[in-house]
This record gives C-alpha cells, sequence and structure tokens, in this order.
C-alpha cells in the first residue's frame, strides 16, 4: 500500500490487481519499444549519412522518425519502471512533462502526416516541377509550423488540465499522464475543458486528415491517367507507406476520442492508448523501410563502406 498522504504527484493504476496482465502488457510494449528505438534510429541515421536520400521525401521521413522516438520515449520507461517495480509514482513535474510532451507530439504528427501527403501529391501529379515546389525553405518551414500548432495547441489545454482541482486524489486511472485521466480524477465541473479539448482536437485531427484525402483523391485521379502498369505501381508504391502509416495512426485516434456513441469503456481505452502511442511508432519504421528500395540501397551502401574502410585498415 502506497502512503500518499502528503504526496504533491501522482499514482499511475494501470491494470491494478491485474498482475499477470500487466506483466503480459509490459513484455509486449518492451518487444514494441526496441524495434521503435531500433528502427526509427536506423531510420534518422540513414537518411543523415547516405546522399541519395537528401530529398524531401526523406527530410520528412527522418522527423517522423524522431517524434516517434520522441514519443515512444516519453511514455515507455516510466510505464515500465511502474509496472516492473512496486512504486507506481510519478512526481507532479514528471507528470506535467510527460503530458506537455504527449499533446504537443500527437499534434505535431497529425500536422506532419499532411505534410508527408502534400510531398506525395508534388511528387506524383507534378514530377517535373517537384524539386522546385518542396525547396529545403518550404520543407523546413512545414515542420516548423507542425511543431509551432502543436505547441500551441498543448499550452492551451494541459496548463489547464494539469492544474484542475482534485481534492486530495492522486490516483489516475492508467499507465501515463493522459489529457481524458487527469480530466476524470478532477473534482470541479470540466465541461468547459472538454468542449475546448474536443473542439481543438477535431480542428488538429480532421483539418489535416481532410488534406490527406484531398491530397490522396488528386494522386488517385493522377495515377489512373498512366498508361503503363509499370508506372502505375511505381506511382502507387511510392505513396502505400505513408498510406498505411495514416491509416493506423488516424484509425486509432478516430477510435479513440471521435467515435460517435459509447466511448471504449476505461481499460478499452488504455489498450487503444498503448497502441497508438507505443505500437504505431514501431510499425512506422518497418512499414517504410521494408518495402523501400532506397532504403535497402542505402543500408547497403553504408555496410559496403564500412567494409571498405575495415579492409583500408586492414591493410
Amino acid at each position: 500500500m502506497i502512503n500518499d498522504s502528503y504526496f504533491n504527484g501522482f499514482i499511475l493504476l494501470g491494470f491494478t490487481g491485474q498482475p499477470l496482465l500487466e506483466m503480459i502488457i509490459s513484455g509486449v510494449v518492451f518487444f514494441f519499444y526496441t524495434i521503435a528505438l531500433v528502427g526509427n534510429t536506423v531510420i534518422i541515421l540513414l537518411s543523415f549519412l547516405d546522399d541519395y536520400l537528401q530529398t524531401p521525401m526523406y527530410f520528412f521521413l527522418r522527423n517522423l522518425a524522431l517524434l516517434d522516438l520522441c514519443y515512444t520515449t516519453n511514455i515507455v520507461p516510466q510505464m515500465l519502471v511502474n509496472i516492473w517495480g512496486k512504486d507506481k509514482r510519478i512526481s507532479f513535474g514528471g507528470c506535467a512533462l510527460q503530458l506537455f510532451t504527449d499533446m504537443v507530439l500527437c499534434s505535431v504528427e497529425c500536422i506532419l502526416l499532411a505534410v508527408m501527403s502534400y510531398d506525395r501529391f508534388n511528387a506524383v501529379c507534378k514530377p517535373l516541377h517537384y524539386m522546385t515546389i518542396m525547396h529545403s525553405q518550404l520543407c523546413q518551414a512545414l515542420v516548423a509550423m507542425a511543431w509551432l500548432v502543436g505547441i500551441i495547441n498543448c499550452m492551451i489545454l494541459a496548463p489547464y488540465a494539469i492544474s484542475l482541482p482534485r481534492c486530495g486524489n492522486h490516483h489516475l486511472d492508467h499507465f501515463f499522464c493522459e489529457m481524458s485521466a487527469m480530466v476524470k480524477i478532477a473534482c470541479v465541473d470540466t465541461t468547459g475543458l472538454e468542449v475546448t479539448t474536443f473542439s481543438m482536437c477535431l480542428v488538429i485531427f480532421l483539418v489535416p486528415l481532410h488534406l490527406i484525402l484531398v491530397s490522396y483523391g488528386f494522386i488517385t485521379v493522377a495515377v489512373l491517367k498512366i498508361k503503363s502498369a509499370t508506372g502505375r505501381q511505381k506511382a502507387f508504391g511510392t505513396c502505400s507507406s505513408h498510406l498505411i502509416v495514416v491509416s493506423i495512426f488516424y484509425g486509432a485516434l478516430i477510435y479513440m476520442y471521435i467515435q460517435p456513441g459509447n466511448s471504449p469503456n476505461q481499460d478499452e481505452g488504455k489498450l487503444l492508448s498503448i497502441f497508438y502511442s507505443i505500437v504505431t511508432p514501431s510499425l512506422n519504421p518497418l512499414i517504410y523501410t521494408i518495402r523501400n528500395k532506397e532504403f535497402k540501397g542505402a543500408m547497403k551502401r553504408l555496410m559496403g563502406k564500412e567494409k571498405h574502410s575495415m579492409d583500408t585498415k586492414g591493410h
């Protein structure tokens, strides 16, 4: 039993009373976290080191990989410490940082996925002008805009959520400091915050999703006009990985937050949170690299350089 009489932080309950389930979940989370660490680190390093990957597409992919790396690292280490240890507490500052980071990164990823769809739109629909349109200054400005919107969204909602009166209740029914879990333990009327949060989530989630759908609408029309089957297959191949990632990410978020009718129950909500915040970032590098010939080529070139360097030293 944790004595929290004088504790100013929070206690993350997780699946309290179900130790076997917690251990299974922790094993799954550790497995996917390892994949996320290795996979996203490989993407970041290859896109920096290989000259053939210095294009807008891989610039955005490098930013997505960095985002996913931060996203999982913000949640998983603290989560595993709480599950594997007896102390399930997190300090007020640690919880605030986790909440702020989670909200910023989730918002940025929504916008970044829309930016990447705009990049694919230009690559497929305007191939001759692609490099002129997607110049480095525009790419950097689009990424900066995504971060700015994410930070603004967080600064509006997170301080209000973290400062809600809780009347001595420190128990968060979740694995990490998540917005909905913070609101549920408040002992005041939170209708205003919930309406504001829902409205801003609609903007942050649905506006980028609309842009993605419009971009892929134009892409589909452009691809269908290509006469050769090989050309159509190549055009679809450049977009399929991004489309899969968008479907997984937005599918989980829509089911979690924007579905009509009854929302998921608390335990289901925890599992869905684990899926979109831990499993999805680990799937992204697999989706982008396994089917990508350019990444495989970059890996071979890098390994070839290492082998040549070792042979040179040997002589």
